[in-house]
């Protein structure tokens, strides 16, 4: 099939390229010109892992492209995904401004019947906003479908062509034929193809995200309590998870969730519901604990260390998740700010994301280092906020003679508090 998709981010992106893995050919719009000739040249802006090879090979073999032609993109093809951002507004809403652009000017682009399909999370009832656009332009047949994504980053390649589930929210069955071939070769590979209402699409990816969300900030309390009580979390989640009925995804108990879907999300959807005229009292419980998750480490660091100032702190880890170079709404963001102001020097390091981060926090009394040996050389204070798996297997006997100090903060509980005891650490971790 002939496939335009409009934002080349993270999601528009991945699509694209995994839609011309699957045998499309694609076109893969954005308004960013030199962006576009990025990756034409191979230059691929985000850290995803197996996307720089696919992107590659596609684009080699003619079924990936890349424009900033939007008019020729709309009339080349029968399906348009829009893929656009939909980022938290100071209302804590969606700002829809992008989607609407896209759906203007598809109105005004189409030649012919085309089957517009929104890629992007959306409060419920922005399909409708999009069909009255486009027919605002237009006088051609078109049909709108939402089919919401659930791709993690680190791992969205995979998520992708080996899907748990496929939503697609359809008004005719001309939009679901069309989305049914589209999908057929995952179908055929035993990935399950829900359509619903468009309205029950876009509730779903909202109430996705925040139920995921909510399970991590349920951990989080149990993890508080389990340090008040004399429990280890990493027990009771263990415990809790062989229950079937719960499962043991998402009890994880560290510093809170970020990146660019859970916060954004659960704050609109939250919005949402306020403009529907009901309040979300479990979701919206589940955000405030996690904004109070991201500072219990730095009360704990500041609790054995009343006076930081002139001390080094190493930090592992800068993105929100391991195996991305995301920093949106880390808990890193609202950490290490915390740990400056407090007077402490910073010798941090992240395997993908420094330079993003350096971006956004700056260099004064930051430093960043090319290892997580060079970090804690010399540091007073270890801290580990992303849970890379280079940590996991890192030389802790190393480390252990490199450090000026001897305390380890851990915020993802990554380590064994007896072997660290053992080695000699002051070992500090979450709910244990």
């Amino acid at each position: 099939m002939k496939i335009t998709v409009v934002g080349t981010g993270y999601v528009g992106l991945v699509t694209g390229t995994c839609f011309a893995e699957l045998g499309n050919d694609v076109i893969c719009i954005d308004i960013d010109a030199a962006k576009i000739e990025r990756l034409k040249k191979g230059e691929i802006p985000i850290y995803e892992p197996g996307l720089e090879e696919l992107v590659l090979r596609n684009y080699k073999e003619g079924r990936l492209n890349f424009s900033t032609d939007l008019k020729s993109a709309i009339e080349a093809c029968e399906i348009i995904f829009s893929a656009v951002g939909t980022p938290q507004g100071g209302d804590d809403r969606a700002d829809l401004s992008a989607v609407r652009a896209v759906a203007k000017s598809v109105g005004q682009n189409l030649n012919g019947y085309k089957v517009f399909v929104n890629k992007s999370t959306v409060p419920v009832g922005t399909s409708n906003e999009v069909k009255d656009i486009i027919a605002s332009q237009t006088t051609h047949p078109f049909d709108v479908v939402d089919n919401p994504e659930f791709l993690r980053e680190g791992s969205a390649v995979k998520d992708f062509l080996n899907p748990d589930r496929i939503v697609c929210g359809v008004e005719s069955d001309k939009a679901r034929e069309a989305m049914e071939k589209l999908y057929s070769p995952l179908v055929r590979a035993g990935r399950p193809l829900l359509f619903t209402d468009i309205h029950s699409a876009e509730i779903i990816k909202y109430a996705s995200n925040a139920f995921l969300a909510t399970k991590i900030s349920f951990i989080n309390e149990i993890a508080n309590f389990c340090e008040a009580a004399g429990g280890d979390v990493t027990m009771v989640a263990k415990g809790m998870g062989l229950d079937d009925r719960i499962g043991p995804r998402f009890l994880h108990a560290g510093i809170g969730y970020g990146g660019s879907c859970f916060p954004k999300d659960v704050n609109a959807f939250i919005q949402t519901g306020r403009d529907k005229g009901y309040e979300f009292k479990i979701i919206k419980a589940a955000n405030d604990v996690n904004q109070i998750q991201k500072k219990i480490i730095v009360e704990k660091i500041r609790k054995e260390f009343p006076d930081l100032v002139g001390l080094t702190i190493a930090v592992w880890g800068l993105a929100f998740k391991p195996k991305t170079d995301d920093m949106r709404e880390a808990p890193s963001l609202e950490i290490l700010p915390e740990l400056l102001k407090s007077g402490a020097r910073l010798r941090v390091f992240d395997p993908v994301a420094a330079e993003n981060a350096k971006k956004i926090l700056g260099t004064t009394n930051i430093e960043y280092l090319p290892s997580p040996y060079d970090a804690a050389t010399g540091a007073d204070i270890l801290l580990i906020v992303t849970e890379w798996d280079e940590f996991r297997a890192i030389d802790l006997t190393r480390i252990a003679s490199s450090m000026k100090g001897k305390s380890v903060f851990d915020g993802r509980n990554i380590y064994q508090p007896a072997e660290m005891e053992k080695l000699g650490f002051k070992y500090v971790s979450v709910g244990r």
